[in-house]
């Protein structure tokens, strides 16, 4: 599946993308897998509060089920203004 990272966590895990093959059931279980690879990814991953996820470009939760999706974003929160 392609991962798309933005803003500071694109920064911090240094691509905006990649192509993830895993075997995680859930967004929380993908963040558990790629926190493990590098310390860049447990930086960008450490604190979840201050992340929102999208999955095939829906808002998603956390516990969302990955089976089916093929696009996972990862972005802050977004404000208006």
């Amino acid at each position: 599946m392609n991962v798309l990272y933005f803003a500071w966590v694109r920064e911090r895990i240094g691509l905006p993308r990649e192509e993830v093959t895993t075997s995680a059931a859930t967004v929380a279980d993908l963040i558990e897998e790629l926190s493990a690879r590098e310390p860049r990814y447990a930086a960008a991953f450490a604190d979840t509060s201050a992340l929102r996820v999208a999955l095939d470009q829906e808002l998603a939760d956390f516990d969302a089920p990955l089976s089916g999706v093929r696009e996972v974003a990862f972005f802050p929160p977004m404000t208006g203004g």
